[in-house]
C-alpha cells in the first residue's frame, strides 16, 4: 500500500484526465466555433473550455468526499493545462503564474453566472453567454448565443443522467452537440 502510494498511479488523477481530456474534445468541435459563433482564439478556446468544465463539475458538486476530490483534480488537471499552454505560445515564465491566477479568478466568476442562469437566477443563462463567454466577440448574433443557450440547457440535463464520479476511459460523457 505505501509503494503504491509512492510509485502507483492515483485513479482520482486517471479519472480526472479521463474527464478533462472529454471537456477539451467536445470544446474543439467545429459547431460552436461555426454554427455557434464562439471566437475562434485562445479567449473563446478558453471559455468553451471553462463551460464544459463548470458543466461537469457542477454534476460533481453535493455528490460526497469522492466526487470533490475529482471536481478538485479536473480543476487542477485543467489549470496545469492552461499552464502549459500559455507556455507553448510564448508567454514567459514570470508571468504565467499571474495569467493563470487572473484566470482561475475569471473561471470563477464564470461558474457563479453559470450556476445562476442555468437555476433561475436574476441573470439568464443568455445573458451571461452574452457577457462572459462572447465578451470578446463583435455582433455576435442573438441565434448563435439562443442556439448555445439551449446546448448548454440540453448538456446539463444529459450530464445529470450520468455518473461522472464512475466515469471511465471509455465513457462517452457529452452526448450533445450544438
Amino acid at each position: 500500500m505505501v509503494f503504491r502510494k509512492l510509485f502507483g498511479r492515483d485513479p482520482v488523477l486517471d479519472q480526472a484526465a479521463t474527464l478533462y481530456s472529454a471537456i477539451v474534445e467536445q470544446s474543439r468541435q467545429p459547431a460552436f466555433y461555426l454554427e455557434g459563433a464562439v471566437p475562434d482564439t485562445v479567449d473563446g478556446r478558453f471559455e468553451m473550455i471553462s463551460l464544459h468544465s463548470f458543466l461537469v463539475m457542477r454534476h460533481l458538486k453535493g455528490k460526497g468526499e469522492a466526487a470533490q476530490n475529482l471536481s478538485q483534480a479536473v480543476f487542477d488537471q485543467m489549470f496545469s493545462d492552461m499552464d502549459q499552454s500559455l507556455r507553448e505560445i510564448g508567454v514567459g515564465d514570470l508571468s504565467v503564474g499571474k495569467r493563470v491566477k487572473e484566470m482561475a479568478k475569471v473561471f470563477y466568476g464564470r461558474i457563479v453566472a453559470y450556476e445562476a442562469g442555468l437555476d433561475g437566477g436574476e441573470e439568464s443563462l443568455e445573458e451571461a453567454l452574452r457577457r462572459d463567454l462572447y465578451g470578446t466577440a463583435e455582433n455576435t448574433p442573438e441565434g448563435s448565443i439562443l442556439k448555445l443557450a439551449d446546448y448548454v440547457r440540453r448538456a446539463d440535463k444529459s450530464l445529470a443522467a450520468i455518473p461522472l464520479e464512475n466515469a471511465g476511459p471509455e465513457s462517452q460523457i457529452f452526448t450533445e452537440v450544438l
